[in-house]
């Protein structure tokens, strides 16, 4: 059968008749579940079974327990997930063209694909094609609502507000939103009037070098260090008049060969996109031409900023200011590395009272400390009063830009929520005395990793973006004190000290240090911070605080590694390794710490 197929529209619609899905950058896919076999199969009924073995076995795995809903289809888009609002388009296309079983297995424990399921067809053998969408989602959501297949196969939940879920997809950078009639039956194609797809879309600019006769394309370029770099090739968007006075100018004024007229920078247009993949826009369509734009405006750093796509509520200011003048790095490209890592860097700064360092002239010129909002925050920055004055918190992108255009370089986050007064996670600082001396971090973090394993803990790592190793703990909300999280860093630092006394100390004097690494257990307290994950941190070599995964803490680790240019490539490349943070904090087993601590 033919799945349903979304209409495009750039209109969403609204009121009551209407629910609201994330659309996600993947592969339509219906998983056909008999209980002799299990399909995934692509909207044009390709079989893909093979090239994503992960959700095959997680079926199977619990077919006894789903068997009796077999015969069962399910419809949804099979993605590789970087963050809740958006998917891996790239991992995707690499999935797709993999052809041997081993690359195939080897991609799918690197990177691991899961099924967003957003409808279902058919259960116990019986079709529900006639049955309301919203209880067809009812239905699904029973059916998902167990955990059964964990993170291989998710339901994808509905909202009633298209401006809130909007605003969701724009921070994280999503590719759109799916509006659907709540009480629509389920029509094969697009012979309805009852699903509708938004694109969250890019607008860029850029100049026109060539039109190729065979096939009516135009090439578009920008700028980038005075040579001109191609982003892809378009089409279609212009009306039938502009398209010929431009395809006419090719023609008339441009250097033909091989059928391809070919001019020097000088037409210039905007164009809307999905992204860019490998240099070349995705869905890319004329928005217009641009009769008086100077083909020298059309950059590569205009270009990285259209994509980034930054609130419209904040005037960027002093982009160009150099920041980092040793490595001739901006303020754009602080503020680039903080719109593309935002979706990640956001939800560890929520509901805290930050501290920030602010460097409004870069690292070299003068900086401060800040706790309290400053008088001129604009109404969107949320109030909140602590001891009679205005805190500094970040809720929203729009928090986190207007932060960082004002010279915010560093973000530091207490121990415990706004409301709370215990502690949401256990940390530890491990400060080794110097970058050379490194090893000893990652030395002394694997020896807690294996004390918090027998203590069946789960801990996570980052960078500290200087010279040593943090490590958290995230505990349930109002488990634990403040006191007896006290007690138990003393505990693990002392026992580490103990067991390597040439290697490490709890020595908060530098100079009765004498070259070990300091295990800091002293920071963890009330009313003091430490580094947010995925924060910039104020040194020459513009190196952030990065989450990491276990297996890469190893020897030829260094924490130079990690900066502001390569950063969020690093995160869509691997995943995010702190991704299951927050299902962790809620059900992190604390019986053997409570134990240890003999409370």
């Amino acid at each position: 059968m033919k799945v349903m197929k979304p209409i495009p529209t750039r209109d969403i619609p609204r009121g009551n008749a209407w629910l609201y899905e994330v659309k996600y950058d993947g592969y339509r896919c219906t998983l056909q579940w008999r209980k002799d076999s299990i399909q995934l199969r692509s909207k044009n009924h390709n079989d893909l079974s093979k090239q994503f073995p992960e959700i095959i076995t997680a079926c199977l795995q619990v077919q006894g327990q789903v068997e009796s809903h077999l015969p069962l289809m399910l419809d949804g888009e099979l993605v590789i997930i970087n963050q809740p609002y958006q998917a891996n388009f790239d991992w995707m296309q690499k999935r797709a063209r993999m052809q041997a079983e081993a690359s195939i297995q080897s991609a799918s424990k690197e990177r691991s694909a899961c099924l967003m399921a957003f409808d279902i067809l058919q259960e116990q053998g019986n079709a529900l094609l006639s049955t309301p969408l919203e209880e067809r989602k009812n239905i699904l959501k029973t059916l998902l609502s167990h955990q059964l297949f964990k993170d291989k196969i998710m339901y994808v939940p509905s909202y009633s507000d298209p401006d809130q879920l909007w605003e969701k997809i724009f921070t994280h950078l999503g590719e759109g939103m799916i509006a659907k009639r709540k009480h629509s039956t389920y029509k094969q194609g697009k012979q309805h009037q009852d699903w509708y797809k938004i694109k969250n879309w890019r607008s860029i600019s850029g100049f026109l070098t060539a039109y190729d006769g065979d096939n009516d394309y135009f090439q578009v370029g920008v700028y980038k260090n005075n040579h001109i770099i191609s982003i892809g090739k378009c089409k279609h968007g212009l009306s039938q008049k502009d398209f010929s006075i431009v395809k006419q100018l090719f023609q008339t004024k441009g250097k033909l060969e091989n059928k391809t007229y070919t001019l020097p920078p000088a037409i210039c247009a905007t164009i809307h996109s999905l992204d860019l993949y490998k240099q070349e826009l995705r869905e890319p369509a004329f928005q217009k031409i641009l009769a008086h734009a100077r083909p020298e405006e059309m950059t590569w750093k205009k270009l990285e900023f259209a994509q980034a796509m930054f609130p419209k509520e904040i005037d960027i200011t002093n982009a160009d200011k150099l920041f980092w003048e040793g490595l001739n790095y901006t303020k754009a490209d602080l503020l680039l590395h903080i719109r593309q890592i935002a979706p990640y860097m956001l939800p560890f700064l929520q509901q805290r009272a930050l501290t920030i360092i602010r460097a409004p002239d870069g690292i070299e010129g003068e900086h401060f400390f800040q706790k309290h909002l400053p008088s001129y925050a604009p109404p969107f920055m949320a109030r909140q009063t602590h001891q009679g004055k205005e805190i500094i918190t970040c809720e929203t992108l729009k928090d986190l830009i207007w932060l960082t255009n004002h010279g915010t370089i560093e973000f530091h986050t207490p121990f415990q929520s706004l409301t709370a007064r215990t502690p949401e996670e256990i940390v530890f600082d491990l400060d080794p005395p110097n970058r050379d001396r490194f090893d000893l971090a990652i030395h002394a973090a694997l020896n807690m990793k294996h004390v918090f394993d027998e203590l069946q803990l789960t801990s996570f790592v980052k960078t500290s973006g200087n010279k040593g190793l943090q490590i958290y703990i995230p505990i349930p909300s109002g488990s634990m004190t403040y006191k007896q999280t006290a007690l138990f860093t003393e505990a693990i630092a002392r026992t580490l000290e103990n067991a390597f006394p040439a290697l490490f100390t709890t020595e908060r004097l530098k100079e009765k240090r004498k070259g070990r690494l300091y295990i800091d257990y002293v920071q963890h307290g009330k009313g003091k911070t430490i580094i947010a994950p995925y924060s910039p941190r104020k040194n020459a070599e513009a190196t952030i605080a990065m989450p990491l995964y276990w297996e890469e803490i190893t020897n030829d680790l260094s924490p130079k590694s990690f900066t502001i240019k390569n950063a969020v490539e690093l995160v869509k490349q691997r995943g995010c390794p702190w991704r299951a943070y927050k299902a962790v904090k809620k059900s992190q087993n604390l019986t053997e710490i409570l134990t240890f601590l003999g409370t």
